[in-house]
């Protein structure tokens, strides 16, 4: 297997779990999977909630707090409290309207810090909290730090191999997200037989694989989804990552496989991600930013 770039990290992050690790929680089990992973490593956390897209059920285990998202000075005066200096920004979290966020007095100047990235992509936005974050003394550290046995690796994953055409769809997949990633837009899109069928921007993976069936040509080989991270992104904050629910989904929009940048994504369920592929027939392949897949056939 290919050195893994992001491996690096781990051994750092291990060696500093002694310390509360604060974890800013957006939705799905990533969250619990960080905090088991410190905890495991004798470490200790503290978990913010975020109001509306943390599940209570998923942080539940753990000292935890439900905070909304725009309260930012109760959310750092809160892991202060707890002595957390490292914090793991993890799960999705729908972007909301700025009419809509409500601000606290330290919420409204940490917006103004972040100026014009409140309307850029994802990537620039997260960026920019990154580098608030790091303003206020916290050292930022990488879901991909704790959770190194859920980084996707390179080559196929299950029994099922793409097949030249699978892989021509992956080639050509590969460009559209990185043209799309360098605008700061989306990781992902869908490509069948040469045709893109559909691009992520802000609706998400699951949603655009919702809409991929109803494009789906008749007659031609299945699809492809490829997912892979913006060029230059910062990958403290928002990995692509891929579920059991990803691949159910792209079964049911007809796709005959999944591809992503080995090193570069998160599975949440790597076993089960490979049991559902092989059970529906589809691949589940890690690739290169540089689109060498000579190990995959």
């Amino acid at each position: 297997m290919a050195p893994d770039p992001l491996m690096d990290q781990v051994t750092s992050a291990s060696a500093s779990s002694s310390a509360c690790v604060g974890i800013l929680a957006g939705g799905g089990p990533l969250p619990a999977q960080v905090a088991r992973s410190v905890v495991a490593a004798g470490g200790s956390v503290f978990i913010i909630g975020f109001e509306g897209f943390a599940d209570p059920d998923v942080i539940a285990p753990w000292p935890h707090r439900f905070i909304r998202l725009a309260a930012a000075g109760e959310i750092l005066s809160t892991l202060r409290l707890h002595g957390c200096r490292e914090l793991v920004l993890i799960g999705p979290v729908r972007r909301p309207s700025f009419a809509t966020l409500r601000p606290d007095a330290v919420g409204a100047r940490i917006l103004a810090r972040i100026g014009r990235a409140l309307f850029s992509g994802d990537d620039g936005l997260l960026g920019a909290i990154v580098r608030v974050l790091g303003e206020e003394g916290f050292v930022i550290r990488g879901a991909h730090e704790y959770l190194h046995a859920s980084i996707g690796r390179r080559g196929a994953m299950g029994m099922v191999r793409p097949d030249h055409v699978a892989m021509s769809d992956i080639g050509r997949g590969r460009r559209v997200v990185q043209a799309m990633g360098a605008l700061d837009i989306g990781q992902g899109c869908v490509v069948q037989d040469g045709l893109v069928l559909a691009v992520e921007a802000i609706e998400g993976t699951d949603e655009m694989l919702e809409r991929v069936g109803r494009y789906h040509q008749d007659g031609r080989p299945g699809g492809v989804l490829i997912k892979m991270v913006k060029p230059g992104q910062e990958r403290r904050a928002d990995l692509p990552t891929i579920g059991p629910e990803t691949v159910r989904r792209a079964a049911g929009a007809g796709l005959r496989g999944i591809a992503f940048e080995a090193g570069a994504t998160l599975l949440t369920d790597p076993l089960e991600c490979v049991t559902r592929a092989d059970a529906a027939g589809l691949f589940l392949v890690g690739i290169t930013a540089e689109g060498t897949m000579e190990s995959v056939l």
